[in-house]
C-alpha cells in the first residue's frame, strides 16, 4: 500500500482521502482548519502542519482547493506542495481552477524531478459516497499510469482528454452545464406548479422523464428541501461560470445560457442566498412568480469547501 498525501479535505476531498484510507493507503493530510479533518484523523489519517509536509515521502500527493489563489498559495512557497515534491513523484491537482494556472505548474514540478496531472471529478458527496465518481485527466498518461490504482480507489471511471489543462478545460464546461440545467429544471417546476401540479408532484414527474439527468436526480429535490451542508454554494458556481465565460471569450465561443444563469446566480448572492446550495436559484424565480421558496434546514448553512 501508497503512502499519499492530501491536500484540502473539504467535502469532496475528505470523503476522497477516506475511500483511500479504506482502501488500505496510508494518508498524510492537510487542512486550512485543521478541526475539521478530525473525523479523519479518528479513521487513520495523519494530519500534516503543511502543504510541504504533506507532500513529503508520498508517492503521490492529491490537492482538492476551492479556486486558482487557493491553490497558488498551496502550492509554492518553502511549505508550499512543489517544495515537498520528492523525485518520482505525482501531484494529482483536482481542483477547478484557471487552465493556464495548472499549466503553470509543470515547469516548478519538473525541476523537483516530479510530475503533474489535472484530474478534476465529476460528481457529488453522494456520488462519492455511492463509488460512482468519475475523473477527466489531463497530462502525461504514463504519470497517469502510475496513480490510476489510487485514482480507481476514489471512482471507477477515468477519462484521459489530452495534455495538462484540458482535462480542468472539459470540467468547466460541465460545470456549466450543471447550473444551465439547474436554472431550466426550476423554470419548468415553477411553471407546472403554477398550473396547478403540486411541486412534489411536478419534480416527480420530471425526474422521471426523459429531461432528468444523474445530476439532477440527486439536485433536483433541492427545490423540496434544500440540504442543510450546501454541494456547492453559490460563490463556488460563480467561480466556476465565470471561468467558463472567460474560456468562451478566449476561445471565440458564444455562451449565452452561461451568461443569462451567471446572472440569476448573482441575483441569487444579493438576495443572501450565497451559503446555500447553488439549486437556491429556484427560490429567486420562485420569488418572481410569487411562489413559496424551498424549505429550509434551520440556521444558515455552513459554506461548501471544495468542487462539485
Amino acid at each position: 500500500m501508497a503512502t499519499l498525501g492530501f491536500v484540502g479535505l473539504g467535502a469532496m476531498g475528505g470523503r476522497m482521502a477516506k475511500r483511500l484510507l479504506d482502501a488500505g493507503h496510508g494518508v498524510i493530510g492537510y487542512n486550512r482548519t485543521p478541526a475539521r479533518a478530525q473525523w479523519l484523523v479518528d479513521a487513520g489519517l495523519r494530519l500534516a502542519a503543511s502543504p510541504r509536509a504533506a507532500a513529503e515521502g508520498a508517492e503521490a500527493v492529491f490537492s482538492m482547493v476551492s479556486d486558482t489563489p487557493a491553490l497558488l498559495a498551496v502550492a509554492h512557497g518553502p511549505d508550499g506542495i512543489v517544495a515537498g515534491l520528492r523525485p518520482g513523484a505525482t501531484w494529482i491537482e483536482m481542483s477547478t481552477v484557471s487552465p493556464s494556472a495548472a499549466r503553470a505548474l509543470a515547469g516548478p514540478v519538473a525541476k523537483r524531478g516530479a510530475q503533474i496531472i489535472d484530474a478534476p471529478v465529476s460528481g457529488s458527496p453522494l456520488t462519492l459516497e455511492q463509488g460512482q465518481l468519475s475523473f477527466i485527466v489531463g497530462g502525461d498518461s504514463r504519470a497517469l499510469e502510475r496513480v490510476r490504482p489510487y485514482l480507481l480507489a476514489i471512482g471507477p471511471t477515468i477519462t484521459h482528454v489530452g495534455p495538462l489543462g484540458l482535462a480542468v478545460t472539459m470540467k468547466i464546461a460541465t460545470n456549466l452545464g450543471l447550473a444551465v440545467q439547474m436554472l431550466a429544471f426550476s423554470e419548468a417546476v415553477l411553471l407546472a406548479e403554477k398550473a396547478g401540479i403540486t411541486r412534489e408532484r411536478a419534480v416527480e414527474a420530471l425526474l422521471r422523464s426523459v429531461a432528468a439527468s444523474p445530476m439532477l436526480k440527486y439536485r433536483g429535490p433541492f427545490v423540496l428541501e434544500m440540504p442543510a451542508e450546501a454541494w456547492f454554494n453559490v460563490p463556488m458556481m460563480l467561480k466556476d461560470l465565470e471561468l467558463a465565460l472567460e474560456l468562451g471569450r478566449s476561445a471565440g465561443v458564444p455562451l449565452p445560457t452561461t451568461s443569462l444563469t451567471h446572472e440569476w446566480l448573482q441575483a441569487a448572492r444579493g438576495l443572501g442566498l450565497g451559503a446555500w446550495d447553488f439549486a437556491v436559484v429556484f427560490d429567486v424565480l420562485a420569488s418572481l412568480a410569487g411562489l413559496p421558496p424551498s424549505p429550509k434546514p434551520d440556521g444558515p448553512p455552513p459554506a461548501s469547501r471544495d468542487a462539485a
